[in-house]
């Protein structure tokens, strides 16, 4: 049987470069987004390298009152301020970066030309930009147009993968604490897990930092981040 490969992955704000390298080694990949919504974490914020440190760009969502709400139920507060100055953060963090121009016209579009309601929304039109810029062709579905139920030990995960004939899941590191290698055995599907391990490149602010949104990678690789990210990396996949 030809192996079809599936990753299932929560959407994240403008994430880093592994998640577009998870995304390039499958045929279809899942956002997550009807798993519970969690506050200060990767799904509403990320860093950026600005000249005085790291530097976190986080989205207001709006959570009183809201404890149990789900990915794509999250709403973003635009009471706040924020697309102006998370660009503006931007700018004034990477304008003197060698790609910079070249690669302006990713957050131009994510937030001069666009105003968001929905995180998830946001998010899944970030990814599927910067994964486009990079080359990526995938199948892109979200998990709550399927309305499945079960998430324990990646029950979840493998009605996914069968109702998209996928037999091959690819993970982050992270989730091996939590998935049921039998599980996935007794459904036919292989399951294997990526190990990330990048070279440094030169960033304009010292220390190097690898966790940073991969709009870093564009705007100091240029070209050369697909070369990066997609071939240097060691990968057990």
């Amino acid at each position: 049987m030809k192996q079809k490969k599936i990753a299932i992955l929560q959407p994240n704000y403008i994430p880093w470069k592994g998640v577009f390298d998870l995304i390039n080694q499958v045929d279809v990949f899942v956002f997550y987004d009807d798993v519970q919504y969690t506050k200060k974490d990767w799904r509403s914020r990320n860093k950026i390298k600005s000249p005085n440190g790291e530097y976190w760009l986080t989205v207001p969502v709006a959570t009183k009152g809201k404890r149990e709400q789900l990915i794509f139920e999250a709403e973003i507060d635009n009471t706040q301020i924020w697309q102006s100055k998370h660009y503006k953060s931007i700018c004034n963090s990477y304008n003197k970066a060698p790609y910079f121009e070249k690669y302006k016209y990713i957050i131009d579009e994510i937030y001069i030309n666009n105003k968001w309601d929905k995180l998830v929304d946001l998010n899944i039109f970030a990814t599927k930009l910067i994964a486009d810029t990079l080359g990526i062709k995938v199948e892109w579905y979200k998990s709550s147009d399927y309305n499945f139920t079960g998430d324990k030990n990646g029950e979840k995960v493998v009605k996914l993968c069968k109702e998209l004939n996928c037999n091959y899941f690819i993970n982050g590191p992270a989730s091996k604490a939590f998935m049921d290698d039998e599980l996935f055995k007794q459904n036919d599907i292989q399951l294997k897990y990526m190990e990330y391990n990048y070279p440094e490149y030169k960033q304009l602010y010292p220390p190097f930092d690898h966790y940073v949104t991969v709009l870093d990678t564009l705007f100091h690789c240029g070209e050369e981040s697909k070369k990066l990210i997609f071939e240097k990396g060691n990968k057990n996949v």
